[in-house]
């Protein structure tokens, strides 16, 4: 037995499906102990969209941290959060036409920016329940694991989860079915049982869910739909922003203004723990100190990610290039598709937050196991575990992504080899 099934909680889940001991990692690589290279689709379950120890964001660090700079500040003015403040709004808010929203710094993970969101919302309304969607995946606090559908996650609560209206996502039901229609429907009767809500809480893509997509017209039509029911409409961009879907926020084309945004995975660029809430103006109604927590505003995280939105967001170059790597992967992934399952797998997602989708869990499992063993750390998401999901690096190089993606190729070759789907097939 070694040290970490004698000393750790059960509970870690990831070392179970890569059970080697990482001692290094650059750029889209990990290496392990015994020196084995891994390209890594996995990147901090999205953390890493700027790859590991970049050299800019990694020498912006050592530079404050050999001048003595603040390390923790509560909510301090510092120069650490000035320049973040001033670089995050230049570079990222105001060309993208949002300089009047404001940045509330919560506690230092993904779910304490759900939480201030949906207490803010809960605030500014004086409504108490929110919508959540099907399939969603907000955290693991109890009010973000309210508005979360997966019964795993759910079922660690140990209490009722209340306060949430679960409405079903784009497509739930198929591409003929309204599920806006739905909800419209629902909350214009009186005696449906729902009640008005104070916010509806959605992702544009839903990470954890299984890559489901939402379009830009359903997200037009959700955001008149919160306008006509008076509800705040709040985008969770922790694991689709940041660039993963090829724009630093993910509805950015899609012509609509959210009345909240919440950030983290990705924010910090470096992989340290970092979480913010942008908030319209008018929306701002905290008394001081009225939601806090000892570790809001990391600053070892402001100097990491302004230096990031000034490497990589200073133009529009970035952008185009995930774009073109989205593009590689998914050319390559229909290829394996029409190789290995054109009548059972089939690839979703969108940008760089891509995958696909398998029969069943089983498979998906399987083919990441495959994958492992050659090299590759990739992850599964979706309700059954189904999909074989993509969260590179998005620096990472084209030959890696071949790599990888031979790798992968393999990697179903003999999931699918073996697999109740393939024999019932032949």
């Amino acid at each position: 037995m070694n040290i970490f099934e004698l000393n750790e909680s059960a509970v870690r889940s990831y070392c179970r499906s890569f059970p080697v001991v990482f001692t290094q990692a650059r750029g889209a690589e990990l290496v392990d102990r015994e020196g084995k290279r891994y390209i890594d689709f996995l990147a901090g379950a999205g953390t890493l969209n700027y790859g590991h120890n970049h050299p800019v964001l990694k020498q912006a660090l050592l530079d404050y941290i050999a001048s003595d700079g603040v390390t923790h500040g509560l909510d301090m003015y510092t120069e650490a959060k000035e320049r973040f403040l001033e670089t995050f709004n230049r570079l990222i808010l105001e060309p993208r036409g949002m300089g009047s929203y404001l940045m509330q710094f919560t506690g230092p993970t993904g779910t304490n920016a759900v939480e201030a969101a949906m207490k803010l919302a809960r605030k500014v309304t004086g409504r108490e329940t929110i919508i959540s969607f099907t399939n969603g995946f907000h955290g693991c606090s109890l009010g973000a694991l309210a508005a979360t559908g997966n019964g795993h996650h759910r079922g660690g609560a140990g209490v009722a989860l209340g306060g949430v209206n679960r409405m079903p996502y784009a497509n739930y039901f198929g591409d003929k079915a309204s599920t806006i229609a739905m909800i419209d429907k629902l909350l214009s009767d009186p005696s449906s049982g729902i009640d008005k809500p104070a916010a509806v809480l959605v992702e544009v893509v839903q990470g954890e869910g299984g890559l489901n997509v939402a379009s830009a017209d359903w997200m037009r039509k959700l955001e008149k739909l919160c306008r006509k029911h008076g509800m705040l409409l709040i985008v969770d961009d922790i694991q689709a922003g940041c660039g993963r879907t090829g724009s630093f926020f993910s509805f950015e084309e899609m012509g609509i203004r959210p009345d909240m945004v919440t950030l983290s995975k990705s924010l910090s660029g470096y992989g340290l723990p970092f979480a913010m809430l942008l908030l319209k103006g008018e929306l701002d109604q905290w008394k001081p100190g009225e939601h806090n927590g000892t570790f809001r505003g990391n600053n070892h995280a402001f100097v990491t990610a302004a230096a990031a939105v000034e490497h990589f967001w200073k133009d529009d170059s970035f952008a185009a290039s995930v774009g073109a790597k989205g593009q590689r992967i998914a050319e390559r992934m229909q290829r394996i598709v029409r190789r290995h399952g054109p009548d059972s797998l089939f690839v979703k997602g969108r940008g760089m937050m891509i995958g696909i989708s398998c029969p069943d869990g089983e498979i998906a499992e399987t083919v990441c196991s495959h994958a492992f063993d050659k090299g590759l750390v990739i992850e599964t998401s979706g309700a059954h575990s189904e999909v074989v999901k993509c969260l590179c690096p998005l620096v990472i190089s084209d030959e890696q992504i071949d790599r990888a993606m031979d790798i992968l190729d393999q990697a179903f070759a003999a999931a699918m080899k073996g697999s109740t789907v393939t024999q019932a097939a032949g």
